[in-house]
């Protein structure tokens, strides 16, 4: 338990925070790197050029300031960080240099503001908010060993199968070098991909884009300009490449429900979309699988979705294309917008909707969830960074 005098000084540091916690996050990671090299791998650099992380810690670090004494309103977000935790392996160790480094940061950026009693008060919120994390994450470390064919460790696995996809996207089949059997997963869930390239290693999350039960793992990765890791993935990783990887984790999955499901998605972010589809195609279940693309080139899986159509007719495909070639033929040209989804969608707007793709897409669809008043309990979507960053778009 928390004492009053740490509340009140925790609490009372949140009007400071909300001016200079960006500030203190991103000195806070110029720090960690520096006295520990070792923790890069588990982030993502790119995330750290953009400023999206920096960002999005500010964010939980002010929203633990501002909710030390009701930490029940935090049950949306605590979720999340522990899963994004799980899935790159954080360990009880990691825990006291991330403590070490945030309360200098704090010191630096905040200088005499930063006093004796405030950076004490911080020494055992954050070790108080470390202890919850660790016994929820080592919760779901043994829970996941204990699955049938689960594992804790990294844990080494071959390609035995690669496609292309699109011009940009190419699919990866990972089964286990030891030829045992793997966990199973959720339907919207992802893995991480341990790479060494350069002599750095790396730790990158992929949704799967196979179907549960099948007995491989896909992860369906689009070439991204200057990205190391996609870059890597594409030209140096074949059929018999060894890899190891961490088991599935993630929140953003599937959920049992006889409502219309709608899967609403763009570029890349078809992936997880595809699990869903697979998972739920065989039920009676009416799926909207709307998807957004530059045009037929980068479109993935069309004719994956196009033969479930044909077999299951309570698959309805609806494509999109904001660039088409000549030739290319889609249900629409342009972007999504609140007409073309009301028009796709029961009267009602009753439905289960999941969304995931660029930010721009995100934040479209955002308003267009508000605009259609589809209840928010019904709208689930996965995003590198606050809800707030969406609504702002």
């Amino acid at each position: 338990m928390l004492s009053k005098e740490t509340i009140a000084t925790v609490k009372a540091t949140a009007p400071v925070l909300q001016q200079h916690g960006e500030k203190i996050t991103t000195r806070f990671y110029q720090i960690l790197f520096q006295n520990y090299p070792e923790v890069k791998a588990y982030f993502n650099q790119a995330h750290q050029a953009q400023g999206t992380q920096p960002r999005a810690l500010a964010n939980s670090v002010l929203a633990y300031a501002s909710n030390i004494d009701r930490l029940e309103a935090l049950a949306d977000t605590l979720p999340t960080i522990i899963q994004k935790h799980v899935a790159l392996d954080i360990r009880p160790e990691h825990y006291p240099l991330v403590g070490e480094c945030l309360i200098e940061a704090f010191q630096e950026v905040l200088g005499d503001a930063a006093t004796e009693d405030v950076i004490s008060a911080w020494g055992e919120a954050y070790q108080h908010l470390a202890s919850m994390l660790i016994k929820a994450e080592e919760g779901i470390y043994k829970a996941r060993e204990a699955q049938p064919g689960g594992w804790r460790e990294p844990r080494k696995f071959r390609v035995v199968r690669k496609e292309s996809e699109s011009e940009v996207v190419s699919s990866f089949y990972f089964k286990p070098v030891d030829g045992g059997s793997i966990m199973d997963f959720q339907p919207g869930q992802y893995i991480t991909v341990l790479m060494e390239v350069d002599g750095q290693p790396l730790r990158r999350t992929y949704s799967l884009s196979s179907e549960p039960g099948s007995g491989f793992y896909r992860i369906s990765v689009k070439r991204e300009p200057g990205g190391v890791a996609s870059s890597y993935l594409h030209d140096h990783v074949d059929v018999d490449t060894e890899l190891e990887l961490l088991p599935p984790s993630g929140g953003f999955t599937l959920q049992d429900h006889s409502r219309p499901l709608v899967l609403l998605t763009a570029g890349v972010g078809i992936t997880p979309a595809i699990s869903m589809l697979d998972a739920t195609a065989i039920s009676d279940r009416e799926i909207h699988f709307i998807h957004c693309a530059l045009n037929s080139r980068v479109h993935a899986f069309r004719g994956h979705v196009d033969k479930m159509a044909e077999q299951h007719e309570n698959v309805r495909p609806h494509y999109i294309y904001s660039e088409p070639l000549p030739g290319d033929v889609a249900h629409g040209e342009g972007l999504i917008t609140a007409d073309t989804l009301a028009q796709l969608l029961p009267a009602d707007l009753d439905v289960d909707l999941y969304f995931l793709g660029p930010k721009p897409f995100m934040q479209s669809v955002w308003r267009i969830t508000k605009t259609l008043r589809i209840p928010a309990n019904q709208v689930h979507y996965e995003f590198f960074g606050p809800a707030e960053v969406l609504e702002a778009g």
